[in-house]
């Protein structure tokens, strides 16, 4: 198996988030690039991608990538440092729907007992990002909370060692890794010292119809008709459970879906249903 390193104009396009385009810049988050191969990464740190609501507590208040106040617990903030953490808001492997829903409601309750904050860095930390997350480690050696933890961070061999690790995280249910730069200093923005490495691509589109299904699926969905960003206009008709097929996402919805390289006329190959972005209002 190969790391998908698929290329070109479509593929940048399929990237584009239908979070607001100025994000980056105006909530300073540091965020991740592709993987493409073309990186020296032996040396780096390798963790698990996990699939959460992303998180950033700024000492008193834990708050959304996009700035939006949440209403977590006492009891599940109570054991977080006075400084600054950025994490995931993580209910296990293959539950981001249900976090999601548990992040939105705005008032404490008892769903956030299911969850934990993953912390993958101390923003406010000073020197590289391996001083940084040491920082955080440092904390909660001190102060162990049931309801947050930090992610373990792994050394790079080799690419077949990164590789190898690939397959055990996908093996598991997991989508994938992060690769960061041990010396890398935080900075705001896409940052070419943070990686995302997955053996496919993901990205984001508008549901705009729905086709009835035939044979073992007649009487529900067969397909999601979609638009992407760019007016590009395909179908995804796989990825989907017996539940989703009864009961499919709305027209309107925001899915998302994973794909393996795109077209010549920009349609992603073989789009695979993920899930509904259910965090769109964070």
């Amino acid at each position: 198996m190969q790391i998908s390193l698929r290329k070109g104009l479509c593929c940048l396009l399929l990237g584009i988030s239908f979070l607001p385009a100025a994000y980056a810049a105006a909530s300073g988050r540091m965020l991740p690039q592709v993987y493409t191969g073309q990186t020296e990464i032996c040396g780096w740190l390798m963790s698990e991608k996990l699939d959460g609501v992303r998180g950033y507590w700024d000492g008193r208040q834990l708050w959304s990538k996009n700035g939006k106040l949440l209403y977590p617990p006492a009891v599940f903030i109570r054991g977080l440092p006075g400084f600054a953490l950025e994490g995931e808001l993580w209910g296990g492997r293959g539950t981001f729907e249900d976090t999601a829903a548990i992040v939105l409601k705005q008032q404490p309750h008892d769903g956030w007992m299911q969850l934990q904050f993953a912390v993958f860095d101390a923003p406010e930390a000073a020197g590289g990002f391996s001083t940084r997350i040491e920082s955080a480690r440092a904390w909660f050696a001190g102060y162990p909370s049931s309801y947050a933890f930090v992610i373990p961070q792994v050394r790079v061999g080799d690419q077949a060692n990164l590789q190898q690790e690939l397959q055990r995280v996908e093996a598991l249910g997991g989508e994938g890794l992060i690769v960061r730069n041990p010396y890398a200093l935080y900075a705001a923005g896409r940052s070419a010292e943070i990686l995302k490495v997955k053996d496919f691509q993901d990205a984001e589109g508008v549901v705009i119809g729905h086709i009835p299904g035939q044979g073992k699926h007649l009487g529900r969905l067969g397909s999601l008709r979609v638009e992407l960003p760019n007016g590009t206009r395909f179908k995804i008709g796989t990825g989907f459970s017996d539940a989703q097929r009864e009961n499919p996402p709305p027209v309107g919805a925001v899915v998302t879906f994973k794909y393996y390289g795109c077209y010549q006329s920009g349609i992603p190959k073989f789009p695979s249903f993920l899930r509904i972005r259910r965090d769109q209002g964070l």
